[in-house]
């Protein structure tokens, strides 16, 4: 596959906007590299619809620019003109802006995190935690349910370990959002195995 499209050795965050082919897989640059990434099982699709689905119902209720927009684009700070990591879901506050491939003041990023992806998935949570905007994120087991939240505090800094929620409510400071966490499950059949 690497071959026939011909990927650069390295490229910029520009560079790569300009290349990446519209070859319905979804790609990120990690430190100058395109890498391409598998795509989501059915787990994983049936998690992600219920929380976009639940989070954009939220975020109707309150009114206001918020937006909940799916395999968008994000550049942590660190290597920012090489870094454009493609989280599974991210709430935008901000106005829309132009259409250049990525989002700039992400206030959520959520990731759906499976025993395939966990090393990836765990790198570009720590390298979005250099994003100024960004207040929390939200990472979902899909073989089980359960969150790891990482909440920046009110001096700006990151724990050095997420909060974990296995039952009860899930609460998302940035957005207000507060749902019971097996909710987040009901279309995975793992809602209906907790029970």
């Amino acid at each position: 596959m690497s071959a026939s499209l011909n990927i650069p050795a390295s490229m910029t965050v520009a560079e790569f906007l300009e290349w990446c082919p519209e070859d319905g897989q979804r790609w990120e640059l990690i430190d100058g590299i395109p890498r391409a990434m598998a795509p989501p099982k059915v787990l994983h699709g049936r998690l992600l619809g219920e929380v976009i689905g639940q989070l954009r119902n939220h975020l109707l209720e309150l009114g206001g620019p918020c937006a909940v927009l799916p395999e968008t684009g994000v550049i942590p700070r660190g290597r920012s003109a090489h870094n454009l990591r493609v989280p599974d879901l991210l709430v935008d506050r901000g106005k829309p802006a132009a259409n250049d491939g990525y989002v700039r003041e992400p206030t959520l990023i959520v990731e759906l995190l499976s025993p395939s992806n966990q090393t990836d998935t765990w790198a570009n949570v720590w390298s979005y935690t250099t994003i100024p905007s960004l207040h929390e994120i939200l990472v979902l087991h899909t073989l089980k349910a359960r969150a790891d939240i990482l909440r920046r505090g009110e001096d700006g800094h990151w724990p050095e370990s997420p909060i974990t929620v296995t039952e009860g409510d899930l609460t998302l400071d940035s957005i207000g959002f507060r749902a019971p966490l097996i909710g987040l499950y009901r279309t995975t059949g793992l809602a209906a195995s907790a029970e």
